[in-house]
């Protein structure tokens, strides 16, 4: 495989993850060098799924995720791609063998999106797996290549995925009900969201959050730090979103300011610095 073309696909994936997530690429960028590039090449393949369903109004959403798929598993089986996304995915997946059922149970979810306007208990849990536990676990299968160790931390991966989803939904409730006709929380009602409700929600987040935590403490530190930085920036997103009431939630998207993330970025540096995560 020629070197210039892949490191050109792998630039591709990257932009996408600066571009897209100033958050997570951050976190990306205070990793061990060697895991930089497999990340952003996940984060490319998970991000052009999503904008397919959440984006591409007045296409044929459904054909082209199906094509998206098809793609996606002739590049891992052959090795190669022209969609430079796809090129950088295959490579990482591959290289790490990363398992074939975390790719079906991410695409499932999307799929998902296209005719699920209400969830359920069983389908919001079959969502949130396979749109970020998922995601989580194929990023741990680069941190962790040997697989006891993998096994050992893949509970608390979930768990980390499954919060920043669920802080995303909080966080995107209203444009994804205006916009999308979405409601991912089971028995939410978006026109009568209450404080107890949001409580509830709160509480769920809060325990995967701490069960997260022991995870992270327990990663390689090459990649420790960054993982543990995207931690920081999204339990600061969920302590502002706990501070306001559901009638704000719904009626403004809640952002983490740049200044603030910088702030952040500084206080984890010195405690990785002291070792103190």
């Amino acid at each position: 495989m020629d070197q210039f073309y892949c490191e050109v696909c792998n630039q591709c994936s990257r932009l996408i993850t600066k571009r897209y997530s100033t958050s997570f690429s951050l976190g990306i960028r205070v990793f061990n060098k060697k895991f930089r590039n497999p990340i952003y090449a996940i984060y490319g393949f998970v991000r052009f799924a999503d904008e397919i369903v959440d984006s591409f109004h007045g296409s044929n959403k459904k054909e082209l995720l199906h094509r998206f798929r098809a793609e996606t598993f002739l590049a891992i089986k052959e090795g190669i791609s022209l969609n430079p996304v796809l090129q950088s995915f295959q490579a990482v997946v591959n290289k790490y063998n990363i398992d074939h059922h975390h790719i079906e149970a991410f695409l499932e979810s999307m799929e998902m999106d296209l005719y699920n306007d209400v969830y359920d208990q069983n389908s919001f849990k079959k969502y949130i797996y396979g749109s970020a536990e998922v995601v989580g676990l194929m990023c741990l299968h680069i941190f962790c290549p040997d697989n006891t160790e993998y096994e050992r931390l893949k509970p608390y991966a979930q768990s980390l995925g499954s919060a920043f989803q669920k802080i995303n939904f909080l966080r995107d409730i209203r444009s994804d009900y205006e916009e999308r006709g979405r409601t991912y929380f089971p028995d939410l009602d978006f026109h009568n969201f209450t404080a107890t409700e949001k409580e509830r929600i709160e509480k769920d987040i809060k325990a995967e959050f701490d069960h997260a935590y022991i995870g992270i403490k327990e990663l390689p530190k090459s990649v420790r730090f960054g993982v543990y930085l995207s931690y920081v920036y999204y339990l600061s997103l969920f302590k502002k979103i706990k501070g306001f009431s559901p009638k704000k939630i719904i009626s403004e998207r809640i952002r983490i300011n740049n200044r603030r993330k910088l702030i952040l970025l500084t206080k984890c540096a010195i405690k990785n610095s002291l070792n103190m995560l």
